[in-house]
């Protein structure tokens, strides 16, 4: 089944949050964000811009009804800057006028007198100084401390990634109307209604009742819209309630980027130990994670960060600590991957490292030490694994040994031109870590026309979840699925949502709405019986059509909703559904916390020109461990884009902020994505199906987030590249792999006029006889 939004993309009538008509006597919203990333204020002067023409009215902290305070986790991020400010862009006040281009203009009048205070970029000395945004925490395993004494290889290092900018096609907004007896009817471009309902409800002063977020669609989330929605809804939300007129404000794409915080960059410490068979016996991992300003969703991100630090292998002694370090940058955000990607980087760091060292293929390392079911996780989850499976059909479909002859001919007969391999194994836990957002709601109707109507917390953001919700209620009800609608989401329809993120929405809500469907399934089938004066028992419906011991009889889906209706049986349910077995204790830092994992093996192959450092992605080829997907094409297109965004933050996109804490990669001329023109050469995906019983949605596992881990690989890719044409170069493992850090890489130090390939591919059983 294709997209169900396909034919209104295609034909531009599908509605985002600026498609919405605005209502007569509607006024425009802008922010105006501090010039500078930390200081005392002074004095806000805002006389010229409130004499501006069309301004209606400058809100400032003063002006707040309620708390002025949006934190999520943690309450440490003020609506509206009171007495000091903590980075550049945070905003300050909130001009409302009658149109767009008068209340920017006002903006650039407003004057601010800021008395500077150090300002801190960097997460070491974030920590050094003692600015955390929670107390570190630290996972274990077995014990590091006398693991050491059992290896016979032991390699140290750093690791660095940097922070990634969403870049969602529409960006950040809202649309407030109030509604009679101090209600707000409040559209927002968020992923999470309740959390924006929340941060309004504190903000202004209303109950939550007197609140109701609808979202149709996002034009792409990524995680940036998880939380950082609440501000410009809150802003929105707050003036309407003073003004009681409608008010929008949907931020400029500058806008976005210089106030929006971004995946968070983090800096961070490795130690590996192996022993003589290259079993990995032993590892140490420091995790610096750049919070920014405010917490966010920061702890939410560690912690994923800290699941995820041994990737997809089993090491028995395990030690790894991070720290939440805050600095003078916008709050840094969820996005795909949520911290998990930071972490594994840093081991595949490790393994590339070893293997460097020790002359081999990092490969020898990675397949050793591939976990297997029943291996234990840091954090005390027992793995049900199916990595081995993922890479051994890896190389049965793509022959590895014959992708690496190829390439080590190539570059035996190419000087100027270097290919490089990378495999790329990945495991990611699929739920959310903290134990209650897991946890969904789903409301159908039946119509007595046939026609049945499915709201759920979902949001639709381009991942095909409607699509999903759509098939889950037509698969149950065994009908045509153009008898179903999806509605909008709403909080006053569906109350206390978990945001559209952790790669679990699909299964959460899917989940809902097969159990809402089930519950009225069952009350039909007990009306056909009566009706046909059968046993319940032998009733069953299949392509709209009532069954009795599977013969047909003549008794229809409308029919049959008619008959309910007469009977006065209920043709609608309010479904709830929480993911059972799963828990985890964080005073033992130990647990279930994941309903299952996803698995997959990606190759990828590159080739880089060594005269320029630049590069192309020549293919990934990946198997990918998809349960039994309920739409492949949907899964596929998750699975594409997710390879080539992981592939931009590993490769080209670089956020940069200066001493001072100003975004210089402000705009798209300055910050580069991939284009078309970036995409590799061959993207195969090739699908592990499983028939084992897990606990997603009709055995389809989450494909939203885990395919862009397979973007890592593109990383030791170049480096491998790169070491073919320059072995003795000296390369930090410092993402993204831009092609100017590719070009200082190739020529330092300077290489020899006809560079070998790099070291010759060994065995593991090779280096255990003559290492």
């Amino acid at each position: 089944m294709k997209n169900i939004d396909s034919r209104t993309h295609v034909r531009g009538e599908s509605v985002y949050l600026d498609d919405i008509p605005v209502i007569r006597g509607t006024l425009f919203g802008a922010a105006f964000g501090s010039p500078v990333a930390h200081g005392l204020i002074k004095n806000l002067n805002l006389s010229k811009a409130e004499a501006m023409p069309g301004v209606v009215r400058i809100f400032t902290y003063k002006d707040v009804t309620g708390e002025n305070q949006i934190g999520g986790i943690i309450p440490d991020e003020p609506l509206l800057a009171e007495h000091h400010v903590d980075y550049c862009g945070m905003p300050v006040a909130f001009v409302v006028a009658e149109t767009e281009d008068a209340a920017r203009a006002a903006v650039k009048r407003i004057t601010i007198d800021i008395e500077p205070l150090p300002i801190i970029t960097d997460p070491r000395e974030a920590q050094a100084n003692g600015q955390l945004i929670v107390p570190p925490r630290t996972f274990r395993l077995g014990d590091t401390k006398t693991a050491w004494a059992q290896c016979a290889y032991v390699v140290e290092g750093t690791a660095d990634t940097n922070g990634q900018e969403h870049l969602y096609i529409e960006t950040q907004g809202a649309y407030a109307v109030p509604q009679e007896n101090d209600g707000i009817k409040l559209y927002s471009s968020t992923q999470g209604p309740t959390a924006v309902q929340r941060a309004v409800s504190k903000s202004s002063g209303l109950p939550m009742h007197q609140i109701d977020v609808d979202v149709t669609r996002l034009g792409g989330g990524f995680g940036g819209k998880e939380d950082q929605a609440n501000m410009w809804a809150a802003l929105c939300a707050l003036a309407a309630h003073v003004l009681r007129k409608p008010v929008k404000y949907a931020l400029h794409r500058m806008e976005d980027m210089a106030m929006t915080g971004k995946r968070h960059p983090y800096s961070s410490d490795f130690k590996l130990g192996l022993d003589k068979d290259l079993n990995m016996v032993a590892y140490e991992a420091t995790f610096y994670q750049n919070a920014g300003a405010a917490a966010d969703l920061s702890p939410a991100v560690l912690e994923r960060t800290l699941f995820h630090c041994t990737n997809t292998y089993f090491v028995p002694n395990v030690t790894a600590t991070a720290y939440s370090c805050r600095t003078h940058l916008p709050p840094n955000t969820a996005f795909r991957g949520f911290g998990g990607p930071q972490g594994m980087f840093v081991i595949e760091a490790a393994i590339a490292k070893a293997a460097e060292e020790l002359g081999i293929d990092a490969a020898v390392i990675q397949a050793k030490n591939l976990q297997k079911t029943g291996d234990e996780f840091p954090f005390g989850q027992k793995a049900q694994s199916e990595a081995h499976a993922c890479w051994n059909k890896a190389d049965e479909l793509y022959t590895i040994a014959d992708i690496r002859a190829k390439a080590a001919s190539f570059n035996t007969v190419n000087l100027l031109n270097k290919k490089g391999i990378s495999l790329m194994p990945i495991c990611f836990g699929i739920s959310f870590t903290n134990t209650r957002m897991n946890q969904a709601r789903a409301l159908v109707h039946a119509y007595t026309d046939g026609s049945v109507g499915v709201s759920t917390g979902a949001v639709e953001m381009g991942q095909g979840v409607n699509t999903k919700m759509l098939q889950v209620a037509a698969h149950v009800f065994s009908i045509d699925p153009k008898r179903v609608k999806i509605q909008s989401t709403s909080t006053y329809r569906i109350a206390n949502t978990s945001p559209s993120a952790a790669s679990a929405t699909a299964d959460l809500n899917g989940k809902a709405v097969e159990i809402a469907c089930i519950a009225i399934m069952d009350r039909l089938k007990a009306v056909a019986a009566d009706e046909l004066q059968v046993d319940i028992n032998t009733i069953s419906l299949k392509d709209e059509w009532v069954y009795v011991n599977g013969q047909q009889t003549d008794w229809d889906w409308p029919r049959l909703l008619i008959a309910a209706y007469a009977q006065r049986v209920s043709l609608s349910e309010h479904a709830h559904y929480a993911t059972p077995d799963i828990h985890y204790d964080k005073t033992l830092e130990k647990g279930h916390p994941f309903a299952y994992h996803v698995y997959g093996t990606a190759i990828v192959e590159v080739t880089v020109d060594c005269l320029r450092g630049t590069y192309e992605i020549d293919a990934v080829k990946v198997v990918h461990d998809f349960g039994t997907s309920m739409n492949p094409l949907i899964d596929r297109g998750q699975i594409e884009g997710g390879i080539v965004q992981g592939i931009g933050w590993m490769t080209m996109e670089e956020v940069v902020f200066d001493k001072a804490g100003r975004l210089r990669s402000n705009a798209l001329s300055t910050y580069k994505v991939p284009a078309i023109y970036s995409v590799p050469k061959e993207i195969s995906i090739e699908p592990l199906q499983t028939e084992s019983e897990n606990l997603a949605i009709f055995r389809s596992k989450a494909v939203g987030e885990p395919p862009l881990l397979y973007g890592i690989g593109a990383y030791f890719a170049l480096r491998n590249a790169v070491l073919a044409f320059n072995p003795s170069a000296t390369i930090p493992f410092d993402a993204p792999m831009t092609p100017e850090k590719v070009l200082l890489a190739l020529y330092n130090p300077h290489p020899a006029p006809c560079s070998p390939p790099h070291a010759k591919t060994q065995t593991a059983n090779d280096l255990a006889v003559n290492p």
